[in-house]
């Protein structure tokens, strides 16, 4: 068992014994699907079980909404989760516990995390990959080209560096119109006519500059935006990728291979202040004021002393688990510097976003000197198919109806 899970097993054994009362009442419902207290309750369970970071009520509700909108869309097609693939999924996920399955799901079990609620948990994964490959899987191609630009990205000497442009349109009151926009400006192929579109439609600071961003190494960027942008050519467009409150579209412009050494990273530390006012000039100026009188991320608690907690938020996560936008942002970002061009709660705060410091990752290694090109197509296959995924889910959260 690994130490994470053993730690939340053993904590949670010695606190919560017998379960208490169940409410088996509706309280969201997702379409004609509903969400029982209960269900919350257990999810919320598991979560604690596996330490799953973040707060585990938010995140319960978060994903048994998820997992009623993968079900239904499964349902719509006629997908039926495959008895074999639940039974590897189990063993899988039990595996990474140095545990046999029915060993897992007992420890489960003696917390109050019945065996049922870990199958559903596992029965909405396997659905909707089955789902995604069948509806995607023949968008996705890789070429010879496309491995040999991630083995030039992965490889221990060199990197690469990419030249893009981005359009963040926001979903706000009407997603669906938001979704057949970024739809159609995806088939843009003409720099000239994103850039255009970008002036016009964007919701980034970079719209000023029709959407240009400078020169960047590739891993500094979102892992999952890294394998998209290596499998594009000069001028093409990402499929629409959901972040906070907007669908984000990425065009190539360029891209090179550095004889400089390639850097990855295991973690990026970074800061997040956050301003009353969205971009209203006041809020603004107040970051500029703040940004005026602060070097490093460690002077905003200064900043934030004698305010709400929630004022200043600071993390250390792994890339792929920093949100796509606030990824971005960081990408541009040198050490201690800082970027005011994120916004939450439907744009009615400012985030004032600072880059603390990245520590680096060792280069991956091969095995005998080769590169497993096998591996590396099913690697950008599967990291392609994510971003079609999530893509969909976004579309479904936008157009069902989820009622509290």
């Amino acid at each position: 068992m690994t130490t994470a899970l053993l730690v939340g097993l053993t904590a949670l054994t010695a606190t919560t014994g017998p379960a208490a009362a169940q409410s088996f009442a509706p309280v969201i419902r997702v379409n004609d699907k509903v969400i029982t207290q209960y269900e919350i309750d257990q999810r919320i369970r598991l979560l604690q079980l596996l330490n799953a970071p973040g707060d585990p009520r938010s995140l319960a509700r978060d994903q048994l909404i998820e997992d009623r909108l993968k079900l239904g869309a499964t349902e719509q097609f006629g997908v039926k989760p495959d008895e074999t693939a639940i039974t590897d999924g189990i063993a899988e996920f039990a595996g990474r516990a140095n545990m046999e399955p029915d060993a897992f799901i007992a420890a489960l079990a003696s917390d109050g995390v019945s065996r049922q609620t870990f199958r559903d948990f596992i029965t909405a994964g396997v659905a909707w990959r089955t789902l995604i490959r069948g509806r995607f899987g023949s968008k996705v191609e890789i070429s010879e080209q496309d491995v040999d630009r991630a083995i030039a990205s992965q490889g221990s000497v060199g990197g690469v560096r990419v030249l893009i442009s981005e359009i963040f349109i926001p979903t706000g009151q009407n997603p669906a119109q938001a979704e057949a926009l970024a739809n159609q400006l995806s088939q843009i192929r003409s720099i000239s006519e994103f850039s255009a579109a970008a002036s016009k439609y964007s919701a980034a600071s970079t719209r000023q500059n029709g959407g240009r961003v400078d020169w960047m190494n590739i891993t500094s960027l979102p892992p999952a935006l890294q394998s998209v942008l290596l499998g594009l050519s000069t001028g093409q467009v990402t499929q629409p990728l959901p972040v906070d409150g907007a669908l984000a579209l990425f065009q190539l412009r360029g891209m090179q291979e550095t004889a400089a050494p390639k850097v990855t990273y295991s973690a990026i530390d970074y800061a997040i202040y956050h301003i009353d006012g969205g971009r209203t000039a006041e809020a603004l100026g107040r970051a500029k004021a703040i940004t005026d009188q602060i070097d490093t991320c460690d002077d905003l608690y200064g900043t934030a002393k004698g305010q709400p907690p929630q004022v200043l938020t600071r993390e250390t996560r792994a890339p792929g688990e920093i949100p796509q936008d606030v990824a971005m942002e960081l990408a541009k970002l040198d050490e201690n510097e800082a970027s005011t061009n994120l916004t939450a709660n439907n744009g009615q705060t400012l985030e004032l976003l600072m880059l603390c410091g990245r520590t680096p990752a060792n280069a991956p290694a091969t095995e005998n000197g080769e590169v497993n090109r096998a591996q590396i197509v099913t690697q950008l296959q599967n990291r392609r198919l994510a971003s079609y995924a999530d893509g969909y889910l976004a579309q479904l959260r936008a157009e069902a109806r989820i009622v509290e």
